[in-house]
């Protein structure tokens, strides 16, 4: 197919994803808008081009995994694999309600297409290094994708993990990190600054690092993805520069880490996203 016409369908599913991880926080009301609405971009071109999966198995032996280890952006989660078919997506309207199977953190014994249970930050990544390290050792052919969030790189665990993923050349394994700015108290540059950037970090620790100078463009994760695929014994970081709460009219100006708006917001944000994913779908 035609790459101008595929990145044109990825932008559409984005725009999708977005306005279903609304309607997902909606249906409780409050929760993690701003770190799950600056990933929509990146979910739709893991999920809807680059990694290998099966909706209809979930647990299919030789697929890719993803991990997302920023386990609060669960609602952009839900909505990508809902839309992926790999359940109804009016099932995800339940989150984080009693006896529901979408909980605020994403959780594999709950949810199909969850592949590691994520929540605890810094976790994910030990878990993805693991999985990629396994994937290794029984010579599959797989890839292992993992998001952390800027904010979560402030814990060591993520740098033990990054030391241990070099050292054992996981070339099949890539970091997105969601460099949107802020965290929950503030932003990381008065939080815990980074000092010369997360990928400086990376680099220092032997990773392969890729800028994605906007990581709210699909095009540009496509080109950055593909690069990655063809990195050979180290494995690949992708700074991906994005603005959080993208696409929510109540969030996105703020940076809100965690967002309760009131039902009239929420209306706002809804029809604003619903008529970007018309727009973009027109084009």
């Amino acid at each position: 197919m035609d790459k101008d016409k595929r990145m044109q369908e990825l932008k559409v599913f984005a725009e999708q994803i977005r306005l279903e991880t609304l309607k997902v926080i909606h249906s409780r009301g409050f929760g993690h808008v701003g770190g799950s609405m600056s990933l929509a971009d990146a979910m739709a071109v893991l999920y809807g081009e680059v990694m290998n999966v099966d909706p209809e198995n979930p647990r299919w032996e030789d697929r890719d995994w993803f991990v997302l280890s920023k386990g609060h952006g669960g609602p952009v989660m839900y909505a990508t694999l809902g839309l992926m078919g790999y359940f109804p997506m009016e099932e995800a309207y339940t989150l984080n309600q009693p006896r529901t199977r979408f909980p605020s953190h994403t959780d594999r014994r709950m949810t199909p297409g969850v592949d590691l249970t994520t929540g605890s930050l810094g976790q994910g990544m030990s878990e993805a290094v693991g999985a990629a390290l396994g994937s290794k050792i029984q010579k599959k052919k797989n890839r292992v994708y993992v998001v952390i969030g800027d904010g979560e790189a402030d814990e060591g665990q993520i740098w033990e993990g990054a030391q241990f993923a070099a050292h054992y050349k996981l070339d099949n394994l890539v970091c997105l990190v969601d460099d949107n700015k802020r965290q929950l108290d503030g932003a990381c540059a008065d939080v815990m600054s980074h000092g010369k950037g997360i990928g400086a970090k990376f680099d220092a620790f032997g990773w392969n690092v890729i800028n994605v100078e906007d990581g709210n463009v699909v095009c540009q994760i496509y080109d950055a993805l593909m690069e990655a695929g063809e990195v050979k014994d180290i494995p690949t970081c992708l700074i991906l520069n994005t603005v959080k709460g993208k696409g929510a009219s109540f969030a996105e100006p703020t940076g809100a880490h965690s967002s309760q708006p009131t039902e009239e917001e929420w209306t706002e944000a809804i029809a604003a996203a619903e008529d970007r994913y018309a727009a973009v779908s027109a084009q």
